[in-house]
């Protein structure tokens, strides 16, 4: 193993970045929350590559990502917070106990044990942080993320009590009531406000629908998003080999292209 393949080396690197003798000047000017942004976008790079199926993209934006954590640590340390191996010794820690089912004794790993303890230890570990009295079981939910996949752990944490629909039926109904009510809405010329508020019951339900089917709304709309940038980018390549462009073209002449490109990607002819 080469120097450049252990993790001491991007240690050393970052630390080097981050000294006020000679260091990167924008290194330097950040902070935890300058940083977090991100933090964020290298997580979403991560699952674009994995969505891609680009193993090799793939391996690239997890040093990024990986750059991310030993940067907070650079700072925390800098800070007399944490270090990089304090945060390494929690993660560890951490997944040793809440999987006494794989590292504690034969009682712990026998089957019937399994169930429910990841919750029950998760209250426990809240509990030791001094958070037992916490109000809402939605409390710990967090802020920070996107707003579909907020709203799925919502909804989950909501279903673990039993505030749930039975069924996918009963949410596919919602979903019918949501968009009757941002309709009523729009026809009687509704304040931007109201609109909006219910243009977001009805993404909350199409969340809740997803965590029906199994499906991450996130990793979906991602999929939709890829479509869309394919099939478009047919629609212009269509029309440069015609000696034109979007903006030269009517909607009706971009719809038909739209379906073109919708029937080559599903291999069908004419």
């Amino acid at each position: 193993m080469g120097e450049l393949d252990r993790i001491e080396a991007l240690l050393r690197i970052m630390a080097r970045l981050r000294d006020p003798d000679g260091g990167c000047p924008w290194d330097l000017e950040q902070n935890f929350s300058t940083i977090a942004p991100y933090t964020i976008e290298e997580a979403f790079e991560v699952a674009d590559a994995i969505e891609r199926g680009d193993m090799a993209d793939l391996r690239e934006e997890l040093g990024d990502l990986l750059l991310q954590v030993v940067f907070h640590a650079q700072m925390a340390s800098e800070a007399g917070l944490f270090g990089f191996p304090d945060v390494v010794r929690a993660i560890c820690e951490k997944m040793i106990r809440r999987h006494p089912h794989v590292f504690g004794d034969e009682e712990s790993r026998s089957a019937g044990m399994v169930k429910g303890r990841w919750d029950e230890i998760k209250a426990e570990e809240r509990a030791a942080k001094g958070n037992a009295t916490q109000i809402s079981i939605l409390d710990d939910v967090p802020l920070a993320l996107p707003a579909l996949a907020r709203a799925v752990k919502l909804q989950a944490r909501a279903a673990r009590v039993g505030f749930d629909w039975p069924s996918t039926a009963e949410v596919i109904d919602k979903l019918n009531e949501e968009m009757l009510e941002l309709s009523e809405e729009l026809v009687k010329g509704g304040e931007h406000d109201r609109i909006e508020d219910e243009l977001g019951d009805l993404l909350f339900v199409y969340a809740n629908l997803a965590r029906h089917l199994k499906v991450d709304p996130e990793a979906a709309l991602r999929r939709a998003n890829a479509k869309f940038r394919r099939r478009f980018s047919r629609i212009e390549e269509k029309l440069s080999a015609r000696g034109s462009t979007p903006e030269q073209s009517t909607l009706e002449e971009m719809d038909a292209l739209w379906n073109e490109a919708k029937r080559e990607e599903r291999g069908e002819t004419g």
